[in-house]
């Protein structure tokens, strides 16, 4: 791929990010212009089929791309919750206009808000509530869903139940 057409794609993604728009479906999109699809996999324990923490998602990458076209796209300006740290923010939100799906993003805690990544899943019901620390971003969903991305690879999450929220199966 020539350097054009990736800083194209680059722009195209920090522009829509300004505009508060995201790939639909299940995608971690990154500021480089680069993106992940992603497909979710759900693990069950043979030894404890009904208890708690009995199932762990996880989100796995199905395609990478550098240059990429998407037919639609969809909101992110529902932001829910937002905590910052040391000069970056983490937010969590929902995009009701597309069937109340979820979305994370990382950015910097600068003027323009600058996009680090941001993950959308279709699959996912919004989320309510995210922390950040040194080393993940923690997104809680409506349903009681704990997802935590690694901030440096978020296409690593990891999806588990959270024992003080409702329960829900997919």
């Amino acid at each position: 791929m020539d350097v054009s057409a990736a800083s194209a794609t680059a722009r195209e993604v920090r522009r829509r990010w300004r505009d508060r728009e995201a790939p639909d479906g299940d995608f971690i999109v990154f500021a480089d212009g680069s993106l992940r699809v992603m497909d979710l996999l759900c693990l069950r324990s043979p030894e404890r089929p009904d208890g708690p923490g009995a199932e762990e998602w996880y989100w796995t990458e199905r395609l990478r791309a550098t240059e990429w076209s998407v037919d639609s796209w969809v909101e992110v300006d529902s932001a829910l919750a937002t905590h910052t740290r040391a000069g970056v923010r983490a937010w969590a939100g929902e995009s009701a206009h597309h069937g109340s799906i979820g979305w994370v993003a990382l950015t910097r805690d600068d003027d323009g808000g600058t996009l680090e990544w941001l993950a959308v899943s279709s699959w996912s019901d919004p989320f309510r509530a995210v922390t950040l620390d040194d080393t993940a971003v923690t997104a809680v969903s409506t349903s009681g869903l704990i997802w935590t991305f690694p901030r440096d690879a978020p296409q690593r999450v990891r999806i588990t139940e959270d024992p003080d929220g409702p329960r829900t199966r997919r």
